[in-house]
């Protein structure tokens, strides 16, 4: 049998065509690894040597798989296949000495590079707190992505106060860099570009080296990675680049679309051949795929087509609530699981790490087994173990591991050396982490420390002075204040910090709920059922899960049943795109829904709420603008409500105002939201009233319209311009009189 005869017509082309710039177009599941390994099998069949092939993929799963897959095919496994990353440490380990490194250097993770930037901006005495590491070390990434020099960034930062602070915290960081013989995460192709630049000899020898040159995932790359690829393909011209400008969802990280859109313009007389047979796929998900990225302005056309049969239609289910939406995902869950499918055919998919903690609880109360792809389970997320960590510790004083976690989050001035001195006194007289910081005798060794150790012991015992009288949202909302741990995060102002807010705000949900629907309202009996949930993963000894991960994570898999929760305006497509001002925004999300829908191998759900909990207010978001991009015959809709009004009233992109009596049900029971009076909150007072304008971070000044008790906090009802009416948590989003 010929090498190729597995490959459909077009397929085979690709293949075959190896001399020249050639860009593949791989639209979903239409078998570009099948095209890589028969391309790079074929040329060796046809006498190329290995030793001149050089394939790059993103990750090493992928780099393992092609090289498998090769050595199958022909029986060679001599071709250099890796990551972009890896690629660079293998030619730096040799070449760096030439732009004076030394061979033996070191590579620092992200812990290790922040370090060394937290030290940086102490020595140019520049406030930490003005100037977040975290927001430092993402700004002289960005540069190093952009092959932006220190010197460079110094002479385009004169004119700008922040940039200008960045730019001296970046040079002295190279400059620590290189006395300790290291290189950053971004350093590595950075150097490798710069090394080529310097040393036109050394760039001759692997572009003599690598002639025929492969590029996996072209429109994931970077300004940085392209150019390294056009240094080494400039001389013999045989780049093959395979992507999809469709599948382009990383923008925020760096990825540049246009490397994707512009291949024709760089790279003289290329040919393009485009994949669209899919064979994932049903007929009816590639209609609706087709139908919301065709969406899009900045894309080269193409269309999916499948032999496969057309399939059921897409399923669109509007609940009265995030609880509910739950439910109905965990209740289809068990159809197909009832009617002999495997838990692993299916996943369920989100825009934010917030929105998986109902799915999560109600997985659990279900008793169905799941797994956490691409990031960590919400009850394991760092930001919802603090908190946990402050309740526990409040709850019960011998609890070391707690008392450890909090003593310097946030940072307090406590550091590692005094903790474990306490630990070690601890352990030597017998007795609990916390009784040893109220110890004299370990407070005179902790010497300068001490005054601070006490501070942290007020706090704590105020914590639980609040906690003996007050409900548990309460609570966490109290140790977030005196903590200043919210404060903290809005200071670092990432995106990073933005989305541990938000999964703050989820648990403070999370705790409401419990609030309404558990007999035991007590500290201990919310900490019991959060250590369920926690717990639950290893309830199960069997290998079957239900998938849970973001969306782009989801990007290179594929499952018979796929849930998109959450899909909705504000939500999916995000806020943030969708009043950016920009349109590449609002496209790479419709990207992002592209990625999302072709995941699916039979039947694709797209799940939304008529209300939930969100950033700490009550939202009724209108379904997802993607949804009207779906050919409405090849959609059954399952409403909660008998006629979406949020849909009719057209106001795609605006919150719906909210209707206390209509839309504020609660999720346990089916009770008015606001059917028992509640009392005015202890300790709070309000400097505006109904009419006043007042300021709120995300959405400018808008008018008050409503105030209303809500247990530890007002609820205040806000009317925005352009937006429409949102609600608060007064003291907890901070509101001030405008």
């Amino acid at each position: 049998m010929n090498l190729l005869d597995k490959l459909n017509p077009v397929q085979r082309t690709a293949a075959m065509h190896t001399e020249g710039p050639l860009l593949i177009l791989a639209g979903a599941g239409s078998g570009k690894t099948r095209v890589l390994t028969h391309r790079i099998a074929y040329m060796i069949e046809k006498g190329i040597s290995p030793y001149n092939i050089l394939a790059i993929t993103f990750t090493n799963k992928a780099a393992k798989e092609m090289k498998e897959r090769v050595n199958a095919l022909v029986g060679n496994d001599a071709v250099w296949v890796s990551t972009f990353h890896s690629t660079c440490v293998r030619i730096l380990r040799r070449e760096i000495h030439h732009i004076n490194y030394d061979n033996s250097f070191t590579i620092y993770d992200a812990d290790d590079s922040l370090k060394l930037i937290k030290d940086c901006i102490k020595e140019a005495n520049i406030n930490e707190k003005q100037f977040p590491p975290k927001s430092v070390q993402a700004v002289i990434g960005g540069e190093k992505d952009k092959l932006v020099t220190a010197e460079e960034f110094e002479r385009k930062s004169q004119s700008d106060y922040r940039l200008s602070q960045i730019s001296k915290v970046y040079s002295l960081y190279q400059k620590r860099l290189k006395s300790n013989n290291a290189l950053d995460f971004d350093d590595i192709i950075f150097l490798t570009v710069k090394l080529f630049t310097a040393r036109p000899d050394i760039l001759e020898k692997y572009q003599n080296r690598f002639q025929y040159i492969m590029v996996d995932e072209y429109q994931d790359t970077n300004f940085a990675q392209y150019s390294l690829i056009k240094l080494l393909s400039s001389k013999s011209h045989n780049l093959c680049v395979v992507g999809d400008d469709d599948q382009s969802i990383y923008g925020w990280r760096g990825a540049d679309i246009s490397n994707i859109l512009d291949f024709e313009k760089d790279f003289k007389n290329a040919t393009v051949i485009k994949l669209e047979q899919n064979y994932r796929s049903t007929q009816n998900i590639l209609t609706a795929a087709n139908a919301v990225i065709n969406n899009n302005i900045s894309r080269k056309n193409k269309v999916l087509w499948t032999e496969n049969e057309e399939g059921r239609n897409i399923n669109f289910y509007k609940a009265s609530n995030d609880l509910e939406e739950a439910q109905f995902i965990c209740e289809k869950i068990e159809e197909h699981k009832n009617t002999g499918g495997s838990y692993n055919d299916m996943a369920v998919l989100y825009r934010q790490n917030s929105l998986s903690r109902s799915v999560e609880d109600m997985l659990v109360k279900s008793n169905i087994p799941y797994k956490i792809y691409g990031g960590v389970r919400f009850y394991d997320r760092k930001e919802v173990k603090d908190v946990l960590a402050y309740l526990k510790a409040i709850y019960n004083p011998f609890d070391d591991v707690a008392f450890k976690r909090i003593i310097n989050t946030p940072k307090r001035g406590i550091g590692d050396t005094t903790a474990n001195k306490i630990s070690e006194y601890a352990i030597q007289n017998e007795m609990s982490f916390f009784d040893a910081m109220k110890n004299p005798e370990c407070l005179l060794e902790l010497g300068t420390r001490a005054k601070r150790i006490e501070e942290f012991i007020n706090l704590m015992e105020e914590l639980k002075s609040f906690a003996y009288v007050n409900m548990v949202s309460e609570v966490i909302e109290y140790v977030m204040e005196k903590t200043g741990y919210i404060k903290e995060l809005e200071t670092e102002g990432t995106d990073e910090a933005r989305s541990r807010i938000e999964n703050i705000e989820e648990l403070m949900n999370k705790a409401g709920e419990f609030e309404e629907s558990s007999e035991d309202k007590t500290l201990s009996a919310f900490l019991e059922e959060v250590s369920l949930v926690a717990d639950i993963d290893g309830f199960d000894d069997s290998s079957e899960n239900v998938s849970l991960m973001t969306l782009h994570s989801s990007k290179g898999l594929e499952f018979p049943i796929v849930f998109i929760a959450g899909f909705e305006e504000n939500i999916f497509p995000s806020y943030r795109s969708m009043f950016s001002g920009d349109l590449s925004d609002l496209e790479e999300e419709r990207r992002l829904c592209y990625v999302g829908i072709t995941r699916a191998e039979n039947s694709l759900y797209l799940t939304s709420a008529s209300q939930r909990m969100q950033h700490g207010q009550i939202v009724c978001n209108l379904p997802s603008r993607f949804l009207k991009e779906i050919p409405i015959n090849i959609i059954d809709r399952n409403m909660q409500e008998s006629k979406s009004k949020f849909e009719a009233s057209g106001n795609i992109g605006k919150t719906a105002p909210i209707n206390a009596k209509e839309n504020m049900k609660s999720s346990f029971g089916g009770k008015n939201y606001r059917e028992n009076p509640i009392p005015a909150p202890k300790n709070i007072t309000l400097d505006f009233e109904i009419g006043d304008k007042v300021k709120q971070m995300k959405y400018g000044v808008g008018t008050v319209k409503d105030i209303r008790p809500a247990g530890a906090d007002y609820e205040v009802s806000i009317e925005f311009p352009g937006v429409g009416v949102k609600k608060f948590m007064a003291h907890f989003s901070n509101l001030k009189k405008a």
